[in-house]
């Protein structure tokens, strides 16, 4: 049985997103506290506050699926993100090299980490895609592209809330623009 969508158009619809962004936030926060005990020598409290962030990122996405917050035929949006990670490498680099300009290079040595992981994440992605090769469906109707990272909406994109924003970089739903 699947659980997607269950909520969506429901009295509980806006309690799960809440409680999604709640989880959400969580694992932000309890990653952040890891990386603070971490710093600190408290590696037992790290790993334990690791898997709470862990966890906290499983209930975002069980809450996320309930509210058919992502559509359930991901194929389309996994080619999106794969390219949005390709191109987060030489974005988090260019940061980096900001941070680094203004003397933090620790700071920015780590970052330049994360931006291969980026790029790695890509490949993964472009890996799965080729084993699998599911077809790219064509669009029902219109499309409604983030100019910021790519995200293709499919639909009307009028038709979301008031407070709709892309599910990969969270700009609001009045940058995107309809494909030609």
């Amino acid at each position: 049985m699947s659980i997607y969508g269950l909520t969506k158009g429901t009295d509980l619809e806006n309690t799960m997103k809440a409680i999604m962004q709640a989880e959400a936030n969580g694992t932000m926060m309890y990653y952040a506290l890891a990386r603070l005990a971490k710093e600190q020598g408290y590696d037992d409290v790290a790993a334990e506050l690791i898997e709470s962030a862990n966890q906290e990122a499983v209930h975002a996405g069980f809450y996320a699926v309930m509210n058919g917050k992502y559509p359930q035929d991901f194929w389309n949006l996994l080619r999106t993100v794969q390219k949005a990670e390709t191109n987060g490498e030489a974005q988090v680099k260019a940061v980096a090299d900001k941070v680094r300009a203004a003397g933090f290079a620790e700071a920015a040595d780590e970052m330049e980490i994360f931006a291969k992981q980026e790029g790695h994440h890509g490949v993964v992605i472009g890996r799965i895609l080729e084993k699998y090769q599911p077809e790219k469906k064509a669009p029902a109707g219109k499309v409604y592209i983030c100019p910021v990272c790519g995200f293709e909406h499919e639909g009307d994109i009028n038709d979301e809330p008031d407070d709709y924003v892309c599910p990969l970089c969270g700009q609001l739903k009045s940058v995107f623009q309809e494909a030609k």
